[in-house]
């Protein structure tokens, strides 16, 4: 057996919520299944309403105890402790995001965990070294003022986060909220609860106090993800997922006016020129479209290409799709992991079948891969290249959250980034030239919250992200997310 099948062996099967610093049962239940092969991996809480008004009020609590007590520097090193405590149980964390979602390890190692780690060590450091705003000025009766800026911590956060990249984008969000000094209620997805239920073990072994970090397992719509949202005494929502559920959101906390940071779905473009470092762009396509089966945000699913080399670039994209090895991440080699459930795999089925009637030339792909192992039983699609459809259908212009991409050809500059703008999406692009000039110009004339150029999915940590359009709204990173997750307040002195 793998390592790592053997260590997820050992994860808890029975999934709890952590609520005021315990692990506490609930009256239902559901089961997490592997997307891997369908066995049942677990059984998890269903948080009911008591449950969630217990966490937040929890929550509260914690804000009017100790952890309002906390200094900065004691905020810093108590995420730090976090930090070295999920490095401590690393392979623990690698074998729970492999069991829940079937991405390979290497991927696992490399990203999901490490990033986790270093978004706690991140936002330890930046609120250590934040420095505040002050200015001196003279008011209009002559007198001298001194004003300076504070921040103080928003309250109550409700932490709604995706299965994609659980851990990541989990602590993408516990990390700056804690580090800017508020309690938080965390609601990971259904389909991917094992590496937060890990998450509250370390947390609760932190010396965090009771409350301050709670964690709530169930559903969206009439459970526990919608209670979480309408609750009164939630002070700001942070979410990352669908475009529809971000609007649902934005209804519930509507009459309490409260905040609320969305990074959505997408539609994300590439483009390559002709000039651009061909296998360079070949590779870092192949990539952006099909890392973790498609199922990230920041994915690739329109390509346009310059159409004097359009014909080559399609046919070295399949050569390395089909190059690419589907399966169990717990055999050698595997590229590509399954779809995170059955049900989201018929969801990417339906755009196969879709795209074929809309008129698409299948390149690639389009099938489900047969193994003749209990894989059969997973999630698994075949990594798929369209060619051939207009603008204007709508695998072109739906998230379709799969391994696939649609390759079209473009004649000009101007042609191009008119047909990249016309999306209701505005989350990610690439541009890929060697052209300085034209990947600046064309990077800035581009709709969307981030664009690489010649890169895909290479930021720092401090800098900027989020969406435009139905990808939503607000930024995270840096001190942007210092800035959602804190109240600022001008202090104005008079000192002469």
């Amino acid at each position: 057996m793998d390592y790592y099948a053997e260590v997820a062996e050992g994860l808890p099967k029975r999934l709890r919520n952590f609520i005021d610093g315990e692990f506490v049962e609930s009256v239902q239940s559901f089961p997490k299944f592997s997307p891997i092969d369908g066995r049942e991996l677990s059984h998890v809480a269903e948080a009911d309403a008591a449950a969630v008004d217990a966490a937040v009020r929890a929550a509260r609590r914690a804000q009017q105890g100790p952890w309002r007590q906390y200094t900065t520097a004691q905020r810093a090193e108590t995420l730090h402790r976090i930090a070295d405590s999920i490095q401590d149980r690393f392979d623990e964390f690698v074998a729970a995001e492999v069991a829940d979602t079937g991405r390979p390890i290497a991927q696992a190692k490399a990203l999901d965990i490490a990033r986790g780690i270093s978004n706690f060590r991140t936002f330890a450091d930046l609120v250590s070294t934040a420095h505040g705003e002050c200015f001196e000025s003279v008011g209009a009766d002559g007198t001298q003022l001194l004003n300076y800026v504070t921040r103080k911590p928003l309250g109550v956060v409700g932490v709604i986060s995706p299965w994609n990249l659980p851990l990541l984008l989990l602590t993408w969000k516990v990390a700056p909220a804690l580090a800017m000094g508020n309690s938080v209620v965390a609601k990971p997805s259904e389909e991917s609860p094992t590496s937060a239920t890990l998450l509250a073990e370390v947390i609760r072994d932190s010396g965090l106090p009771n409350g301050v970090f709670n964690l709530i397992h169930g559903h969206g719509p009439n459970a526990a993800g919608e209670w979480l949202t309408k609750h009164p005494e939630i002070d700001a929502i942070t979410f990352t997922g669908e475009s529809r559920t971000g609007s649902t959101i934005m209804k519930a906390v509507a009459n309490g006016v409260k905040n609320v940071s969305f990074e959505l779905g997408g539609k994300n473009a590439a483009i390559v020129f002709a000039d651009a470092d061909f296998d360079a762009a070949v590779e870092g396509v192949l990539r952006s479209s099909f890392i973790n089966a498609g199922q990230v945000c920041m994915c690739t699913e329109r390509v346009y290409v310059e159409r004097s080399i359009f014909e080559r670039f399609v046919s070295e994209l399949k050569t390395r799709a089909e190059a690419l090895r589907v399966g169990s991440p717990y055999e050698s080699g595997i590229t590509t992991g399954p779809m995170i459930s059955s049900a989201h795999r018929d969801k990417v089925l339906s755009y196969f079948k879709l795209a074929v009637e809309e008129g698409a030339n299948v390149v690639t792909g389009g099938n489900v891969p047969k193994f003749d192992n209990a894989c059969d039983n997973g999630a698994f699609v075949q990594p798929t290249i369209w060619t051939g459809l207009p603008d204007s259908a709508r695998c072109v212009n739906e998230e379709v959250f799969g391994p696939v991409c649609h390759i079209s050809p473009f004649d000009a500059e101007d042609e191009v980034v008119a047909r990249v703008n016309n999306s209701n999406y505005g989350l990610a692009a690439c541009v890929w030239t060697t052209h300085l000039a034209r990947g600046h110009r064309v990077a800035q004339r581009i709709e969307t919250g981030i664009v690489w150029v010649n890169a895909w999915y290479a930021r720092d940590l401090r800098t900027p992200f989020g969406g435009a359009k139905l990808s939503g709204f607000g930024r995270e990173g840096g001190r942007h997310s210092m800035d959602f997750y804190s109240e600022l307040t001008n202090i104005c002195v008079r000192v002469a």
